[in-house]
């Protein structure tokens, strides 16, 4: 049986690296139609259609990957939150799938990118046209994202800001809070458990991890929109140092 399995590595790794371009090669099929649409479609439908198209995506990226045994991703949870507007996601982050795996289930998400990721051919024209939350500035990014829930739509934040190096939870930035207290949005919690190091912090894209990797998700407490903004900041993060679950592999 180990045989076998020795024996299925090289396969399984061509397979991975057969999945990631297709994936990278929708991207960029997905940016060159976006390209054309941002000046054609009003804002409203853009943002609409682009936010619905990225979630679709992603959604056949872990059928994909669920169908052929490479990977299974438990997030059902997050229909609950599907079409509830003006709404805060907030979660850790232990693996650069993460965004992936929250946007698939919820359509009328924005996320906040890097502002070096907006020129990115294979995700910057579509990030445009959903209409995403650019960080260039703090003050910019806590604008346009109060303006986007007080619109309706959901926001999707890693208050980590990066995948998690310091187990349980790397320290919170306070842009969350700030913009639940101007938006007067709620911040409902969300657990990513990571039942593999595929992708976590030092995981190259290459390597092949041992399969199928599993990701679960678990809905957490709702937090109301605070006005000391720096105390809930804290309790936040305090309740996820105590929530995560940590990996046997960490």
């Amino acid at each position: 049986m180990r045989l076998l399995r020795w024996a299925l590595l090289p396969v399984q790794w061509l397979a991975l690296q057969h999945i990631l371009l297709l994936l990278a090669l929708a991207s960029l099929l997905w940016s060159v139609a976006a390209l054309l649409l941002y000046p054609l479609l009003p804002r409203a439908t853009g943002r609409r259609l682009g936010r619905a198209a990225i979630a679709a995506g992603y959604r056949s990226f872990w059928f994909g990957l669920r169908l052929v045994g490479m990977m299974r991703l438990h997030s059902e949870v997050l229909d609950a939150l599907r079409n509830e507007p003006g709404l805060i996601v907030v979660a850790n982050h232990p693996s650069m799938l993460d965004a992936m795996m929250l946007v698939a289930r919820l359509p009328h998400s924005a996320c906040i990118m890097k502002a070096s990721l907006m020129r990115n051919p294979f995700l910057a024209p579509g990030a445009r046209l959903a209409r995403y939350i650019r960080n260039d500035s703090a003050y910019g990014l806590v604008q346009l994202a109060v303006d986007d829930l007080r619109e309706g739509g959901q926001l999707v934040m890693f208050p980590e800001g990066t995948r998690t190096t310091v187990p349980p939870v790397n320290a919170f930035h306070r842009g969350v809070t700030v913009i639940a207290k101007r938006a007067g949005a709620p911040i409902q919690t969300v657990f990513i458990d990571a039942h593999s190091p595929y992708l976590c912090k030092g995981w190259p894209l290459w390597r092949l991890p041992p399969l199928p990797v599993v990701f679960s998700v678990r809905l957490g407490r709702r937090f109301e929109p605070a006005d000391d903004t720096f105390a809930q900041l804290r309790e936040l993060e305090a309740y996820f140092a105590s929530g995560v679950r940590l990996p046997a592999f960490s």
